[in-house]
């Protein structure tokens, strides 16, 4: 018998998991999300709030899809990034995104905008075309 994955062991009633058949729809279209928001991240003319955003979304979708692509649904956004070892085979330091997202969230609220700029690049860093790229320092 062979033990449960780690993306099994994290799926079940209650857990932050459910098994979901993959979708080839969806996946093709959380990946076109994910590289058109990539694209107008990029985009200089985009506010330095709307080009974050964007980056997030992104790594989000791309994350979504592979999360998909193995045949499981997330109960919290999250998860996406945590999985991605077992989804991609990349290491917690592209969790960074998170650690982006509320430190950006933070400023927000707080009107200290100093870390914004290091943001949206370090995240977008995260999300190529050519697939998901750990972030650099």
């Amino acid at each position: 018998m062979t033990s449960p994955s780690p993306l099994e062991r994290l799926a079940g009633p209650g857990n932050v998991l459910a098994k979901e058949p993959p979708d080839a729809k969806e996946f093709a279209g959380l990946v076109r999300s994910g590289l058109a928001r990539l694209k107008d991240a990029e985009n200089e003319a985009n506010s330095l709030d709307s080009r974050f955003d964007l980056a997030y979304s992104a790594a989000h979708a791309l994350c979504l899809a592979a999360l998909r692509h193995h045949g499981f649904r997330s109960s919290k956004r999250y998860i996406v990034f945590q999985v991605l070892p077992d989804t991609l085979g990349l290491g917690p330091e592209v969790w960074r995104v998170q650690r982006l997202r509320r430190n950006a969230s933070s400023a927000l609220r707080s009107s200290a905008f100093n870390d914004r700029p290091k943001a949206c690049p370090g995240t977008a860093r995260l999300v190529t075309p050519g697939g998901l790229q750990p972030c650099g320092s």
